[in-house]
Protein backbone atom coordinates (compact mmCIF):
# COMPACT_ATOMS: atom_id res chain seq x y z
CA UNK A 1 0.00 0.00 0.00
CA UNK A 2 1.08 3.56 -0.74
CA UNK A 3 0.60 6.14 1.99
CA UNK A 4 -0.92 8.55 -0.51
CA UNK A 5 -3.62 6.04 -1.39
CA UNK A 6 -4.77 5.07 2.09
CA UNK A 7 -6.11 6.95 5.11
CA UNK A 8 -3.61 7.52 7.94
CA UNK A 9 -4.60 10.77 9.72
CA UNK A 10 -1.73 11.12 12.20
CA UNK A 11 -1.86 13.73 14.94
CA UNK A 12 1.12 15.56 16.43
CA UNK A 13 -0.58 16.70 19.65
CA UNK A 14 -1.94 14.47 22.42
CA UNK A 15 -5.77 14.59 22.37
CA UNK A 16 -7.06 16.32 25.49
CA UNK A 17 -9.73 13.70 26.23
CA UNK A 18 -7.45 10.66 25.86
CA UNK A 19 -6.56 9.42 29.36
CA UNK A 20 -4.04 6.62 28.85
CA UNK A 21 -1.21 5.86 26.37
CA UNK A 22 -3.12 3.31 24.30
CA UNK A 23 -6.00 5.73 23.71
CA UNK A 24 -3.63 8.60 22.93
CA UNK A 25 -1.43 6.60 20.57
CA UNK A 26 -4.26 4.84 18.73
CA UNK A 27 -5.77 8.25 18.00
CA UNK A 28 -2.47 9.92 17.13
CA UNK A 29 -1.30 7.05 14.90
CA UNK A 30 -4.55 7.13 12.95
CA UNK A 31 -5.89 3.72 14.03
CA UNK A 32 -9.25 4.86 15.39
CA UNK A 33 -11.71 7.73 15.58
CA UNK A 34 -14.57 8.07 18.03
CA UNK A 35 -18.15 8.17 16.80
CA UNK A 36 -19.72 8.54 20.25
CA UNK A 37 -19.01 7.39 23.80
CA UNK A 38 -18.22 3.68 23.65
CA UNK A 39 -18.20 3.39 19.85
CA UNK A 40 -15.18 3.76 17.55
CA UNK A 41 -14.45 3.55 13.85
CA UNK A 42 -11.36 1.50 13.06
CA UNK A 43 -9.42 3.25 10.31
CA UNK A 44 -7.26 1.26 7.84
CA UNK A 45 -4.26 0.75 10.15
CA UNK A 46 -6.49 -0.25 13.06
CA UNK A 47 -8.58 -2.54 10.88
CA UNK A 48 -5.49 -4.34 9.58
CA UNK A 49 -4.13 -4.88 13.11
CA UNK A 50 -7.51 -6.19 14.33
CA UNK A 51 -7.76 -8.50 11.33
CA UNK A 52 -4.29 -9.94 11.94
CA UNK A 53 -5.01 -10.51 15.64
CA UNK A 54 -8.28 -12.22 14.71
CA UNK A 55 -6.48 -14.46 12.22
CA UNK A 56 -4.02 -15.63 14.87
CA UNK A 57 -6.97 -16.40 17.14
CA UNK A 58 -8.67 -18.28 14.30
CA UNK A 59 -5.57 -20.33 13.49
CA UNK A 60 -5.12 -21.40 17.10
CA UNK A 61 -8.81 -22.23 17.53
CA UNK A 62 -8.70 -24.39 14.42
CA UNK A 63 -5.54 -26.04 15.75
CA UNK A 64 -7.47 -27.25 18.81
CA UNK A 65 -10.11 -28.87 16.63
CA UNK A 66 -12.76 -26.21 17.33
CA UNK A 67 -15.09 -25.49 14.41
CA UNK A 68 -16.12 -22.01 13.35
CA UNK A 69 -19.68 -20.81 12.95
CA UNK A 70 -21.48 -17.46 13.03
CA UNK A 71 -24.48 -16.76 15.25
CA UNK A 72 -26.94 -13.85 15.19
CA UNK A 73 -26.20 -10.72 17.18
CA UNK A 74 -29.97 -10.25 17.60
CA UNK A 75 -31.31 -12.62 20.24
CA UNK A 76 -34.79 -13.20 21.72
CA UNK A 77 -35.06 -11.84 25.26
CA UNK A 78 -36.82 -15.05 26.32
CA UNK A 79 -33.53 -16.95 26.23
CA UNK A 80 -32.03 -14.57 28.81
CA UNK A 81 -35.16 -14.90 30.96
CA UNK A 82 -34.90 -18.69 30.93
CA UNK A 83 -31.29 -18.61 32.14
CA UNK A 84 -31.86 -15.79 34.64
CA UNK A 85 -29.30 -13.56 32.97
CA UNK A 86 -31.69 -10.77 32.06
CA UNK A 87 -31.63 -9.75 35.72
CA UNK A 88 -27.96 -10.72 36.20
CA UNK A 89 -26.82 -8.43 33.38
CA UNK A 90 -29.17 -5.64 34.42
CA UNK A 91 -28.65 -2.42 32.47
CA UNK A 92 -25.57 -3.85 30.72
CA UNK A 93 -27.88 -5.91 28.48
CA UNK A 94 -28.98 -3.82 25.51
CA UNK A 95 -32.57 -4.89 24.83
CA UNK A 96 -35.57 -3.33 23.15
CA UNK A 97 -38.99 -4.14 21.65
CA UNK A 98 -39.66 -3.94 17.92
CA UNK A 99 -42.92 -4.13 16.01
CA UNK A 100 -43.38 -6.98 13.52
CA UNK A 101 -46.66 -6.85 11.65
CA UNK A 102 -49.34 -7.10 14.37
CA UNK A 103 -47.25 -7.99 17.43
CA UNK A 104 -44.29 -6.85 19.50
CA UNK A 105 -41.01 -8.78 19.63
CA UNK A 106 -38.51 -8.15 22.43
CA UNK A 107 -34.89 -8.56 21.38
CA UNK A 108 -31.42 -8.22 22.89
CA UNK A 109 -28.08 -7.44 21.28
CA UNK A 110 -25.75 -10.29 22.20
CA UNK A 111 -23.26 -9.46 24.98
CA UNK A 112 -22.12 -13.08 24.63
CA UNK A 113 -23.72 -16.13 23.05
CA UNK A 114 -24.14 -18.76 25.77
CA UNK A 115 -27.93 -18.76 25.37
CA UNK A 116 -27.90 -18.85 21.58
CA UNK A 117 -25.29 -21.61 21.26
CA UNK A 118 -26.94 -23.74 23.96
CA UNK A 119 -30.32 -23.38 22.29
CA UNK A 120 -28.67 -24.37 19.00
CA UNK A 121 -27.07 -27.47 20.49
CA UNK A 122 -30.34 -28.46 22.15
CA UNK A 123 -31.71 -28.83 18.62
CA UNK A 124 -28.67 -30.42 16.98
CA UNK A 125 -27.09 -32.69 19.61
CA UNK A 126 -28.99 -35.81 20.61
CA UNK A 127 -26.42 -38.55 21.25
CA UNK A 128 -23.17 -39.00 23.18
CA UNK A 129 -21.65 -40.11 19.86
CA UNK A 130 -21.72 -36.46 18.70
CA UNK A 131 -19.63 -35.32 21.66
CA UNK A 132 -17.31 -33.74 22.63
CA UNK A 133 -17.47 -30.74 20.31
CA UNK A 134 -16.22 -27.16 20.52
CA UNK A 135 -17.57 -24.36 18.34
CA UNK A 136 -16.41 -20.75 18.08
CA UNK A 137 -17.05 -17.48 16.31
CA UNK A 138 -15.39 -14.08 15.97
CA UNK A 139 -18.15 -11.52 16.11
CA UNK A 140 -19.17 -8.08 17.36
CA UNK A 141 -20.71 -8.00 20.84
CA UNK A 142 -22.76 -5.29 22.52
CA UNK A 143 -22.90 -4.17 26.15
CA UNK A 144 -24.26 -0.96 27.62
CA UNK A 145 -21.16 0.28 29.40
CA UNK A 146 -22.21 2.84 32.01
CA UNK A 147 -18.79 4.52 31.85
CA UNK A 148 -17.08 3.81 28.52
CA UNK A 149 -13.50 4.98 28.81
CA UNK A 150 -9.87 4.30 27.95
CA UNK A 151 -10.48 4.33 24.21
CA UNK A 152 -11.26 0.86 22.89
CA UNK A 153 -10.44 -0.89 26.19
CA UNK A 154 -13.96 -0.33 27.49
CA UNK A 155 -16.61 0.15 24.82
CA UNK A 156 -20.22 -0.77 24.19
CA UNK A 157 -19.38 -2.47 20.90
CA UNK A 158 -16.37 -4.74 20.52
CA UNK A 159 -14.99 -7.70 18.59
CA UNK A 160 -14.83 -10.94 20.54
CA UNK A 161 -13.89 -14.53 19.93
CA UNK A 162 -16.24 -16.72 21.91
CA UNK A 163 -15.96 -20.51 21.94
CA UNK A 164 -18.18 -23.09 23.63
CA UNK A 165 -17.38 -26.71 24.40
CA UNK A 166 -19.97 -29.45 24.95
CA UNK A 167 -19.15 -32.73 26.66
CA UNK A 168 -20.65 -35.82 28.21
CA UNK A 169 -18.31 -36.00 31.20
CA UNK A 170 -16.26 -33.75 33.44
CA UNK A 171 -13.16 -35.47 32.02
CA UNK A 172 -14.12 -34.39 28.50
CA UNK A 173 -14.77 -30.84 29.78
CA UNK A 174 -11.36 -30.74 31.46
CA UNK A 175 -9.66 -31.88 28.26
CA UNK A 176 -11.41 -29.16 26.22
CA UNK A 177 -10.65 -26.56 28.88
CA UNK A 178 -6.95 -27.44 28.86
CA UNK A 179 -6.81 -27.25 25.06
CA UNK A 180 -8.28 -23.77 25.19
CA UNK A 181 -6.01 -22.67 28.02
CA UNK A 182 -2.95 -23.80 26.05
CA UNK A 183 -4.28 -22.16 22.86
CA UNK A 184 -4.72 -18.86 24.70
CA UNK A 185 -1.10 -18.98 25.86
CA UNK A 186 0.01 -19.51 22.24
CA UNK A 187 -2.23 -16.71 20.95
CA UNK A 188 -0.89 -14.08 23.31
CA UNK A 189 2.71 -15.18 22.81
CA UNK A 190 2.30 -15.04 19.02
CA UNK A 191 0.81 -11.55 19.37
CA UNK A 192 3.93 -10.44 21.22
CA UNK A 193 2.12 -9.82 24.52
CA UNK A 194 3.40 -10.30 28.04
CA UNK A 195 0.53 -12.05 29.80
CA UNK A 196 -0.36 -13.62 33.14
CA UNK A 197 -2.99 -16.40 33.48
CA UNK A 198 -4.79 -15.81 36.78
CA UNK A 199 -7.35 -17.75 38.77
CA UNK A 200 -10.66 -15.91 38.60
CA UNK A 201 -14.27 -15.76 39.69
CA UNK A 202 -16.89 -16.75 37.15
CA UNK A 203 -19.15 -13.77 37.88
CA UNK A 204 -22.63 -13.34 36.34
CA UNK A 205 -21.77 -15.60 33.41
CA UNK A 206 -22.05 -18.60 35.75
CA UNK A 207 -19.92 -21.68 36.26
CA UNK A 208 -17.54 -22.95 38.91
CA UNK A 209 -13.94 -22.59 37.62
CA UNK A 210 -12.23 -20.01 35.46
CA UNK A 211 -8.99 -18.26 34.52
CA UNK A 212 -8.45 -14.75 33.23
CA UNK A 213 -5.57 -13.78 30.97
CA UNK A 214 -4.11 -10.42 31.96
CA UNK A 215 -1.61 -8.03 30.40
CA UNK A 216 0.38 -6.35 33.19
CA UNK A 217 -0.15 -2.61 32.71
CA UNK A 218 -0.01 0.41 35.00
CA UNK A 219 -3.36 1.66 33.74
CA UNK A 220 -5.11 -1.71 33.89
CA UNK A 221 -8.46 -1.60 35.66
CA UNK A 222 -8.02 -5.04 37.24
CA UNK A 223 -5.80 -5.79 40.22
CA UNK A 224 -3.78 -8.99 40.05
CA UNK A 225 -2.28 -10.73 43.04
CA UNK A 226 0.80 -12.74 42.12
CA UNK A 227 3.91 -14.42 43.43
CA UNK A 228 7.02 -13.84 41.35
CA UNK A 229 8.75 -16.86 42.92
CA UNK A 230 6.37 -19.67 41.95
CA UNK A 231 4.09 -18.01 39.39
CA UNK A 232 0.87 -18.18 41.42
CA UNK A 233 -1.55 -15.51 40.20
CA UNK A 234 -5.21 -14.68 40.82
CA UNK A 235 -7.47 -11.71 40.52
CA UNK A 236 -8.48 -9.89 43.69
CA UNK A 237 -11.83 -11.65 43.88
CA UNK A 238 -10.21 -15.09 43.85
CA UNK A 239 -6.75 -14.66 45.40
CA UNK A 240 -5.94 -16.84 48.40
CA UNK A 241 -4.40 -15.03 51.38
CA UNK A 242 -2.04 -17.91 52.12
CA UNK A 243 -3.40 -18.34 55.65
CA UNK A 244 -4.37 -21.75 57.10
CA UNK A 245 -7.50 -22.75 59.07
CA UNK A 246 -7.10 -22.04 62.78
CA UNK A 247 -8.65 -23.66 65.82
CA UNK A 248 -9.13 -21.40 68.86
CA UNK A 249 -6.32 -21.44 71.45
CA UNK A 250 -7.42 -18.66 73.81
CA UNK A 251 -5.52 -17.39 76.82
CA UNK A 252 -8.05 -18.02 79.59
CA UNK A 253 -6.06 -15.98 82.15
CA UNK A 254 -6.61 -12.64 80.44
CA UNK A 255 -8.99 -10.11 82.10
CA UNK A 256 -12.69 -10.29 81.32
CA UNK A 257 -14.12 -8.08 78.56
CA UNK A 258 -15.32 -4.57 79.39
CA UNK A 259 -18.13 -2.68 77.68
CA UNK A 260 -17.41 0.97 76.94
CA UNK A 261 -19.51 3.83 75.64
CA UNK A 262 -18.82 4.87 72.03
CA UNK A 263 -21.64 7.37 71.42
CA UNK A 264 -22.38 7.83 67.73
CA UNK A 265 -19.21 6.02 66.68
CA UNK A 266 -20.26 3.23 64.32
CA UNK A 267 -17.25 2.99 61.99
CA UNK A 268 -14.01 1.11 62.55
CA UNK A 269 -11.93 4.25 62.01
CA UNK A 270 -13.98 6.37 64.40
CA UNK A 271 -13.93 3.79 67.20
CA UNK A 272 -10.21 3.08 66.75
CA UNK A 273 -9.41 6.79 66.95
CA UNK A 274 -11.63 7.24 70.01
CA UNK A 275 -10.04 4.30 71.86
CA UNK A 276 -6.52 5.21 70.64
CA UNK A 277 -5.94 1.83 68.96
CA UNK A 278 -5.27 0.62 65.42
CA UNK A 279 -8.09 -0.74 63.18
CA UNK A 280 -6.10 -4.01 63.07
CA UNK A 281 -6.90 -4.39 66.82
CA UNK A 282 -10.63 -4.47 66.11
CA UNK A 283 -12.99 -7.11 64.75
CA UNK A 284 -15.72 -5.96 62.41
CA UNK A 285 -18.90 -8.00 62.34
CA UNK A 286 -20.60 -7.89 58.94
CA UNK A 287 -24.14 -9.18 58.59
CA UNK A 288 -25.04 -10.88 55.30
CA UNK A 289 -28.08 -12.70 54.00
CA UNK A 290 -27.09 -16.05 52.45
CA UNK A 291 -29.86 -18.04 50.78
CA UNK A 292 -32.37 -15.90 52.74
CA UNK A 293 -30.74 -16.58 56.15
CA UNK A 294 -28.72 -14.03 58.13
CA UNK A 295 -25.07 -14.84 58.85
CA UNK A 296 -22.28 -12.95 60.62
CA UNK A 297 -18.81 -12.65 59.07
CA UNK A 298 -15.90 -11.65 61.32
CA UNK A 299 -12.93 -9.81 59.83
CA UNK A 300 -10.02 -7.91 61.27
CA UNK A 301 -10.84 -4.21 61.25
CA UNK A 302 -8.30 -3.28 58.58
CA UNK A 303 -9.35 -5.99 56.12
CA UNK A 304 -11.95 -6.00 53.32
CA UNK A 305 -14.56 -8.72 52.89
CA UNK A 306 -14.50 -10.91 49.78
CA UNK A 307 -18.06 -11.83 48.89
CA UNK A 308 -17.03 -14.69 46.59
CA UNK A 309 -15.01 -16.36 49.31
CA UNK A 310 -17.82 -15.88 51.84
CA UNK A 311 -20.34 -17.38 49.45
CA UNK A 312 -18.11 -20.40 48.81
CA UNK A 313 -17.39 -20.91 52.52
CA UNK A 314 -21.13 -20.99 53.20
CA UNK A 315 -21.90 -23.09 50.13
CA UNK A 316 -24.56 -20.48 49.34
CA UNK A 317 -26.20 -19.84 46.00
CA UNK A 318 -26.99 -16.21 46.81
CA UNK A 319 -25.28 -13.68 49.08
CA UNK A 320 -25.95 -10.03 49.80
CA UNK A 321 -25.34 -7.52 52.55
CA UNK A 322 -28.20 -7.44 55.06
CA UNK A 323 -30.43 -4.39 55.21
CA UNK A 324 -30.73 -2.30 58.36
CA UNK A 325 -33.85 -4.08 59.59
CA UNK A 326 -32.21 -7.51 59.29
CA UNK A 327 -29.08 -6.27 61.08
CA UNK A 328 -31.09 -4.86 63.98
CA UNK A 329 -33.20 -8.01 64.25
CA UNK A 330 -30.11 -10.26 64.21
CA UNK A 331 -27.96 -8.24 66.65
CA UNK A 332 -30.42 -6.17 68.70
CA UNK A 333 -28.34 -3.13 67.75
CA UNK A 334 -28.23 -0.48 65.04
CA UNK A 335 -25.77 -0.64 62.16
CA UNK A 336 -22.16 -0.22 63.32
CA UNK A 337 -22.48 -1.88 66.71
CA UNK A 338 -22.76 -5.59 65.88
CA UNK A 339 -20.34 -7.97 67.59
CA UNK A 340 -19.69 -11.71 67.89
CA UNK A 341 -20.23 -12.13 71.65
CA UNK A 342 -23.54 -13.94 72.32
CA UNK A 343 -24.72 -13.42 68.74
CA UNK A 344 -27.41 -15.95 67.84
CA UNK A 345 -26.86 -16.43 64.08
CA UNK A 346 -24.40 -18.53 62.08
CA UNK A 347 -20.95 -16.96 62.32
CA UNK A 348 -17.89 -17.35 60.06
CA UNK A 349 -14.46 -16.36 61.36
CA UNK A 350 -11.63 -15.20 59.10
CA UNK A 351 -8.19 -16.79 59.57
CA UNK A 352 -6.67 -13.51 60.80
CA UNK A 353 -9.39 -13.00 63.40
CA UNK A 354 -8.62 -16.44 64.81
CA UNK A 355 -4.99 -15.36 65.26
CA UNK A 356 -5.85 -12.22 67.25
CA UNK A 357 -4.91 -12.54 70.95
CA UNK A 358 -7.41 -9.87 71.98
CA UNK A 359 -9.74 -7.45 70.19
CA UNK A 360 -12.35 -4.70 70.40
CA UNK A 361 -15.78 -5.61 69.04
CA UNK A 362 -19.27 -4.19 68.78
CA UNK A 363 -21.33 -4.81 71.93
CA UNK A 364 -24.63 -5.58 70.14
CA UNK A 365 -26.03 -2.48 71.82
CA UNK A 366 -26.42 1.06 70.59
CA UNK A 367 -23.41 3.34 71.16
CA UNK A 368 -21.34 0.62 72.86
CA UNK A 369 -18.28 -1.51 72.10
CA UNK A 370 -16.55 -4.24 74.06
CA UNK A 371 -12.82 -4.30 74.77
CA UNK A 372 -10.63 -7.21 75.87
CA UNK A 373 -12.53 -9.79 73.77
CA UNK A 374 -10.55 -13.00 73.19
CA UNK A 375 -11.47 -15.11 70.12
CA UNK A 376 -12.30 -18.66 71.20
CA UNK A 377 -12.97 -17.65 74.80
CA UNK A 378 -15.60 -14.94 74.54
CA UNK A 379 -17.13 -16.26 71.32
CA UNK A 380 -16.70 -19.82 70.07
CA UNK A 381 -15.78 -21.24 66.68
CA UNK A 382 -14.44 -24.58 65.43
CA UNK A 383 -12.32 -23.41 62.53
CA UNK A 384 -11.56 -20.35 60.41
CA UNK A 385 -11.92 -19.47 56.74
CA UNK A 386 -10.30 -17.23 54.13
CA UNK A 387 -12.96 -14.52 53.88
CA UNK A 388 -11.08 -11.37 52.90
CA UNK A 389 -9.30 -9.77 49.97
CA UNK A 390 -5.64 -10.66 49.69
CA UNK A 391 -3.12 -7.89 50.33
CA UNK A 392 0.46 -7.19 49.32
CA UNK A 393 2.94 -9.13 51.46
CA UNK A 394 0.42 -11.83 52.37
CA UNK A 395 2.12 -15.26 52.27
CA UNK A 396 1.92 -17.04 48.93
CA UNK A 397 -0.48 -20.02 49.15
CA UNK A 398 1.80 -22.11 46.91
CA UNK A 399 5.32 -21.42 48.20
CA UNK A 400 7.32 -19.73 50.95
CA UNK A 401 7.39 -16.32 49.28
CA UNK A 402 4.95 -13.39 49.52
CA UNK A 403 2.31 -11.87 47.26
CA UNK A 404 2.46 -8.59 45.34
CA UNK A 405 -0.09 -6.49 43.46
CA UNK A 406 0.08 -5.51 39.81
CA UNK A 407 -2.53 -3.87 37.61
CA UNK A 408 -3.67 -5.67 34.48
CA UNK A 409 -5.81 -5.48 31.36
CA UNK A 410 -8.04 -8.51 30.85
CA UNK A 411 -7.74 -9.89 27.31
CA UNK A 412 -9.33 -13.31 27.74
CA UNK A 413 -11.33 -15.50 30.07
CA UNK A 414 -12.03 -19.24 30.16
CA UNK A 415 -14.82 -20.86 32.21
CA UNK A 416 -15.97 -24.31 33.18
CA UNK A 417 -19.69 -23.67 33.00
CA UNK A 418 -20.99 -27.13 33.89
CA UNK A 419 -24.70 -27.56 33.24
CA UNK A 420 -26.04 -24.10 34.18
CA UNK A 421 -27.20 -23.23 30.66
CA UNK A 422 -27.95 -26.71 29.35
CA UNK A 423 -30.36 -27.35 32.23
CA UNK A 424 -32.08 -23.99 31.75
CA UNK A 425 -32.44 -24.49 27.99
CA UNK A 426 -33.07 -28.25 27.90
CA UNK A 427 -29.88 -29.11 26.02
CA UNK A 428 -29.50 -32.85 26.63
CA UNK A 429 -27.94 -35.96 25.14
CA UNK A 430 -28.70 -39.67 25.31
CA UNK A 431 -25.95 -41.85 26.76
CA UNK A 432 -25.15 -45.43 25.70
CA UNK A 433 -27.94 -46.67 28.00
CA UNK A 434 -30.49 -44.30 26.42
CA UNK A 435 -30.53 -42.13 29.55
CA UNK A 436 -30.86 -38.36 29.19
CA UNK A 437 -28.28 -35.95 30.68
CA UNK A 438 -27.62 -32.22 30.35
CA UNK A 439 -24.66 -31.23 28.18
CA UNK A 440 -21.58 -30.21 30.20
CA UNK A 441 -20.30 -26.86 28.93
CA UNK A 442 -17.22 -24.68 28.85
CA UNK A 443 -16.99 -21.10 27.61
CA UNK A 444 -13.90 -19.31 26.28
CA UNK A 445 -13.71 -15.61 25.32
CA UNK A 446 -11.02 -13.34 23.88
CA UNK A 447 -11.37 -9.59 23.39
CA UNK A 448 -9.72 -9.10 19.99
CA UNK A 449 -9.84 -5.30 20.27
CA UNK A 450 -8.19 -5.59 23.67
CA UNK A 451 -5.25 -7.48 22.20
CA UNK A 452 -4.52 -4.49 19.96
CA UNK A 453 -5.23 -1.90 22.67
CA UNK A 454 -3.18 -3.90 25.18
CA UNK A 455 -0.22 -3.88 22.82
CA UNK A 456 -0.60 -0.13 22.32
CA UNK A 457 -0.71 0.33 26.09
CA UNK A 458 2.40 -1.71 26.83
CA UNK A 459 4.50 -1.59 23.64
CA UNK A 460 5.47 2.01 22.94
CA UNK A 461 8.11 4.61 23.66
CA UNK A 462 8.10 8.41 23.75
CA UNK A 463 7.94 8.51 19.94
CA UNK A 464 5.03 6.17 19.27
CA UNK A 465 3.84 2.60 18.91
CA UNK A 466 6.09 -0.45 18.66
CA UNK A 467 4.28 -3.27 16.86
CA UNK A 468 5.33 -6.92 16.80
CA UNK A 469 5.55 -8.26 13.25
CA UNK A 470 2.65 -10.67 13.85
CA UNK A 471 -0.11 -8.08 14.14
CA UNK A 472 1.53 -4.91 12.80
CA UNK A 473 -0.70 -3.23 10.21
CA UNK A 474 2.30 -3.47 7.86
CA UNK A 475 5.55 -5.34 8.41
CA UNK A 476 7.85 -3.00 6.48
CA UNK A 477 7.69 0.73 5.92
CA UNK A 478 9.59 1.76 2.80
CA UNK A 479 10.63 5.42 2.89
CA UNK A 480 11.97 7.09 -0.29
CA UNK A 481 13.44 10.34 1.00
CA UNK A 482 12.91 12.46 -2.11
CA UNK A 483 9.93 11.38 -4.18
CA UNK A 484 10.70 14.04 -6.82
CA UNK A 485 14.00 12.30 -7.62
CA UNK A 486 13.29 9.81 -10.45
CA UNK A 487 16.30 7.65 -9.53
CA UNK A 488 15.20 7.37 -5.90
CA UNK A 489 11.67 6.43 -6.92
CA UNK A 490 12.86 3.93 -9.51
CA UNK A 491 14.78 1.94 -6.90
CA UNK A 492 12.03 2.38 -4.30
CA UNK A 493 9.45 1.01 -6.74
CA UNK A 494 11.66 -2.00 -7.50
CA UNK A 495 12.08 -2.79 -3.81
CA UNK A 496 8.36 -2.22 -3.21
CA UNK A 497 7.47 -4.71 -5.95
CA UNK A 498 9.93 -7.32 -4.67
CA UNK A 499 8.54 -7.07 -1.15
CA UNK A 500 4.97 -7.40 -2.36
CA UNK A 501 5.82 -10.38 -4.57
CA UNK A 502 7.42 -12.09 -1.56
CA UNK A 503 4.19 -11.69 0.46
CA UNK A 504 5.52 -8.94 2.72
CA UNK A 505 3.01 -6.38 3.97
CA UNK A 506 4.69 -3.16 2.91
CA UNK A 507 3.66 0.48 3.27
CA UNK A 508 5.53 2.93 1.05
CA UNK A 509 5.55 6.52 2.27
CA UNK A 510 5.33 8.17 -1.14
CA UNK A 511 4.32 11.57 0.24
CA UNK A 512 6.22 14.63 -0.90
CA UNK A 513 7.38 15.61 2.58
CA UNK A 514 10.59 16.29 4.46
CA UNK A 515 12.55 13.24 5.73
CA UNK A 516 12.20 14.36 9.36
CA UNK A 517 8.42 14.58 8.98
CA UNK A 518 8.28 11.09 7.51
CA UNK A 519 10.54 9.65 10.21
CA UNK A 520 8.36 11.10 12.98
CA UNK A 521 5.26 9.57 11.42
CA UNK A 522 7.12 6.27 10.98
CA UNK A 523 7.98 6.24 14.69
CA UNK A 524 4.42 7.16 15.60
CA UNK A 525 2.66 4.40 13.64
CA UNK A 526 5.34 1.92 14.73
CA UNK A 527 5.79 -0.36 11.69
CA UNK A 528 8.42 -2.94 12.82
CA UNK A 529 11.01 -2.65 10.02
CA UNK A 530 11.99 0.54 8.24
CA UNK A 531 13.78 0.57 4.85
CA UNK A 532 15.13 3.92 3.65
CA UNK A 533 16.14 4.85 0.11
CA UNK A 534 17.73 8.26 -0.45
CA UNK A 535 19.81 10.13 -2.99
CA UNK A 536 22.95 10.11 -0.88
CA UNK A 537 22.64 6.36 -0.35
CA UNK A 538 22.19 5.77 -4.05
CA UNK A 539 25.53 7.41 -4.75
CA UNK A 540 27.13 4.94 -2.33
CA UNK A 541 25.01 2.05 -3.65
CA UNK A 542 23.35 1.46 -0.28
CA UNK A 543 19.99 1.58 1.51
CA UNK A 544 19.41 1.75 5.24
CA UNK A 545 17.38 -0.73 7.26
CA UNK A 546 16.33 -0.38 10.88
CA UNK A 547 14.06 -2.08 13.39
CA UNK A 548 11.57 0.18 15.16
CA UNK A 549 12.76 -1.13 18.52
CA UNK A 550 15.88 1.00 18.34
CA UNK A 551 19.55 0.86 17.53
CA UNK A 552 21.45 2.36 14.63
CA UNK A 553 20.34 1.93 11.05
CA UNK A 554 22.23 -0.79 9.15
CA UNK A 555 23.71 0.11 5.77
CA UNK A 556 23.17 -2.62 3.19
CA UNK A 557 23.88 -2.92 -0.55
CA UNK A 558 21.02 -1.41 -2.51
CA UNK A 559 20.61 -4.51 -4.68
CA UNK A 560 20.23 -6.67 -1.54
CA UNK A 561 17.80 -4.37 0.29
CA UNK A 562 14.61 -6.23 -0.58
CA UNK A 563 16.06 -9.67 0.22
CA UNK A 564 17.53 -8.40 3.47
CA UNK A 565 14.13 -7.06 4.59
CA UNK A 566 12.36 -10.24 3.44
CA UNK A 567 14.73 -12.47 5.42
CA UNK A 568 14.40 -10.35 8.55
CA UNK A 569 10.61 -10.44 8.42
CA UNK A 570 10.43 -14.16 7.65
CA UNK A 571 12.77 -14.95 10.56
CA UNK A 572 10.71 -12.82 12.93
CA UNK A 573 7.48 -14.44 11.73
CA UNK A 574 8.98 -17.86 12.49
CA UNK A 575 10.15 -16.76 15.92
CA UNK A 576 6.73 -15.52 16.93
CA UNK A 577 4.93 -18.51 15.40
CA UNK A 578 7.11 -20.84 17.46
CA UNK A 579 6.05 -19.25 20.76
Amino acid sequence: MRWSQTLIPTMKEIPADAEIPSHQLMLRAGLIRQLMAGAYTYLPLGTRAIRKAAEIVREEMDRTGAVELSMPALQPIELFERTGRRDAFGNVLINFPIRRRDHNVHLALGPTHEEVVTDLMSRLISSYRQLPITVYQIQTKFRNEERPRFGVLRTSEFLMKDAYSFATTVEQLNESYQKMYDAYCRIYARCGLEFIPVEAESGPIGGDASHEFMIPAENGEDRIVRCTSCGYAANLERADTGRQPQKPTPDENKPAPQTVDTPGLGSIEAVASFLKIQPSEMIKTLIYVADEKPVAVLLRGDHEANDGKIRRALGAKSLEMADNATIEKSTNAPVGFAGPVDIKITTLVDHDVALMPVAVVGANAADKHTTGVIPGRDFSFDTSFDLRNAEADDPCPKCESHLEFVHGIEVGHVFKLGTKYSESLDAEFLDEKEQRHPLIMGCYGIGVNRIVAGLAETCHDENGLIWPVSIAPYEVELIPLNVSDPEVMKHAEEIYTELQNAGIDVLMDDRDARPGFKFKDADLIGIPLRLIVGGKGLKEGIAEIKWRTGGEAEKIPLNEAANNAINKIVDERKRLAAQ
